[in-house]
């Protein structure tokens, strides 16, 4: 029958509803007569009409078709099909009240009247009969789907009322946390309680839940639809009818604050100055060129009007992005962009790109810098921070480069994890070269958390904060020291153009901000109240996990402690123990063989003997 129904056309089933039709005129005249009391049985009657009766047929299908009743569709039948039903009934009813007046037999006038209503109401019911029929059929052919309404207010109740004429889709109930409307029925739908969903899913064969609340906040929908995703159930969000007409901005458009605002202080906007003089007119090679810190260096050197700027990059689409970007910006200028996908690990590239570009200032940003994946992943972590550093830094020295500052991290003071350990390592490195360099400037400059960059906390906030919470710190006594992206390039490149070899330099980041106060400012910002204790209503929950392998409640800038002033206010350099260049050979032989061997307890052995403070976990979480 499905395949039947299927296969008719639209102007085929037209004619089956105007056959109908006129099949209910001489039906609906019989039921007319047998109500009307008169002297002759209603069939003997209907028998009189019968020569008036085919041109009532025929008045009745010329109104029908003029009118584009037969057109319109079973699932659209409604007030206006209902307007037209009326005024084709009247019709008919008129035409026969004047066939008879002028050829009989006589009838009264009410008899007509009771026609006309008849009809309206056959006509109406056989196409309320043919739509559940049909809509059976469908249903065994093609199985809807039986949808769970969350929420019965006025946009929950407009859906299903919506829903009941979709073919593939059937609302089954509503659930609303409204204890008011629990227990009643809402356009046909039974409304249940939020607690009864898991049960409803089994007896009611629930496939997908269409959340209908889009009055909620959006913390509040995300958590519904956690609790919903956790019972292995499909949802959807329905956007107010507000956002779909375009009067109220969608969620999606919505812009998180940007993470500079929470730096709890006024940004400094440092200009380059003198120190521009020392990128101008030179080959700029930039190690990590796609990373956040590695960007930034890239767009404030390209303002130094370099000869060339050399991106080197591990990621190909990082790569592709920021050389994009830096193509636009030096639109108009004369500087050369050079894009080098490779490995700062690998001698022989490094070698050849530093003499084919003919470089002179190297900016090395490329790291590992997140803790946990090195803290899990130490191996590549130490391949890529230490032998990526001693290669490059060699390399430079052969190549003879005027400068080389190493991007390195507070977390190589003392550290408690194998990131730090490997940035210290690095440093370490670096200050044996320069005291050996008779020509290359070798610096680094330590500095703590960056605002805004991959991986850092605001971000990490933000995106918890979209998906409902909770926001996670590890602990409600860590802090941290923080500066926005702009600030810290520009320090780095005024540091570098001061350096005059092997110094540490120390970047003034003010005062280290509370972790836990930071995730409230993100919360609060986001136009949202935390969920604790004291508002227990509230839409974002902070959740303390405990702190992560190797992590420090608070990180520090310098070893001894000791920072000693530059003519740069922002900048300071630190005094710190090097390694003979035995050792640090030493060092990097004993690395070198267990990274090969893929051993990470010797590794961290290695750590332990040369990197003052590094501690195993074990310790790291006794002394946290």
């Amino acid at each position: 029958m499905f395949n039947l129904i299927s296969a008719l056309s639209r102007k085929q089933k037209s004619y089956i509803f105007l056959a109908i039709d006129l099949a209910l005129v001489p039906l609906s005249l019989l039921f007319t007569l047998i109500l009307q009391p008169r002297p002759e049985t209603a069939v003997a009657t209907l028998s009189t009409l019968l020569p008036v009766l085919p041109y009532v047929l025929l008045a009745m299908a010329l109104a029908s078709l003029r009118l584009g009743l037969p057109m319109v569709q079973l699932n659209a039948y409604e007030r206006h099909a209902v307007g037209l039903t009326a005024l084709v009934a009247s019709f008919t009813a008129s035409v026969l009240a004047l066939l008879t007046a002028g050829f009989g037999p006589h009838l009264s006038p009410g008899t007509y009247v009771v026609f006309a209503i008849s009809l309206i109401l056959f006509m109406m019911a056989i196409r309320a009969l043919m739509h559940q029929v049909v809509l059976i059929i469908y249903r065994r052919a093609s199985p809807r789907c039986r949808v769970l309404i969350y929420g019965a207010g006025t946009t929950g109740t407009q859906l299903a009322q919506a829903l009941k004429s979709h073919d593939g889709i059937d609302p089954v109930a509503f659930v609303d946390d409204n204890s008011s409307l629990q227990g009643m029925t809402l356009v046909g739908l039974p409304v249940f309680a939020p607690t009864g969903i898991q049960e409803l899913m089994s007896s009611r064969q629930i496939n997908r839940v269409l959340l209908a609340m889009p009055s909620q906040s959006q913390p509040r929908q995300a958590q519904i639809i956690q609790r919903l995703q956790a019972l292995q159930l499909e949802v959807q969000a329905l956007p107010s009818f507000a956002q779909l007409i375009g009067e109220e901005a969608l969620v999606d458009k919505l812009t998180p604050v940007a993470p500079q605002s929470f730096l709890g202080r006024a940004a400094r906007t440092l200009p380059l100055n003198e120190a521009a003089s020392s990128y101008a007119d030179r080959v700029v090679l930039i190690s990590g060129a796609g990373g956040s810190i590695g960007s930034e260096l890239c767009r404030q050197v390209l303002t130094c009007r370099p000869q060339k700027l050399v991106l080197f990059e591990l990621s190909e689409l990082a790569l592709y992005t920021v050389h994009q970007e830096l193509l636009q910006l030096a639109r108009g200028s004369d500087v050369e962009i050079v894009p080098v996908l490779g490995s700062v690990t690998d001698p022989r590239q490094v070698r050849m790109v530093l003499a084919s570009q003919g470089v002179q200032v190297v900016l090395h940003a490329a790291a590992y810098k997140h803790v946990p994946l090195v803290e899990a992943n130490p191996l590549p972590g130490l391949a890529n921070n230490v032998f990526g550093t001693q290669t490059l830094a060699a390399a430079s020295l052969s190549a003879g480069v005027e400068r080389f500052i190493l991007i390195s991290s507070d977390k190589a003071v003392r550290p408690t994890n194998v990131m730090g350990a490997s940035k210290r390592l690095a440093e370490l490195v670096l200050q044996d070269q320069a005291l050996r360099s008779g020509q290359t400037i070798f610096t680094m400059v330590r500095f703590g958390n960056v605002l805004g960059s991959s991986g850092s906390v605001v971000p990490l906030f933000q995106d918890q904060i979209s998906r409902g919470g909770p926001v996670t710190v590890t602990d409600p006594q860590v802090r941290r020291y923080f500066m926005t992206i702009s600030e810290a390039v520009q320090l780095v490149l005024q540091a570098g153009a001061e350096a005059q070899g092997g110094e540490v330099f120390v970047l003034d980041m003010g005062e280290p901000v509370s972790i836990l106060q930071l995730a409230r400012q993100v919360i609060e910002s986001a136009g949202h109240s935390v969920r604790d204790a004291d508002n227990p209503e509230g839409d974002i929950a902070i959740d303390i996990i405990g702190l992560r392998p190797g992590e420090k409640l608070e990180e520090e800038l310098s070893l001894t402690g000791e920072l000693i002033t530059t003519r740069h206010p922002k900048i300071f350099c630190t005094r710190e123990s090097v390694l003979s260049e035995i050792e640090v050979a030493g060092a990097l032989r004993g690395l070198r063989q267990a990274v090969a061997a893929g051993d990470e307890a010797a590794a961290r052995q290695g750590l332990q003997r040369w990197v003052e403070g590094y501690g195993s976990q074990d310790t790291t979480r006794k002394s946290s």
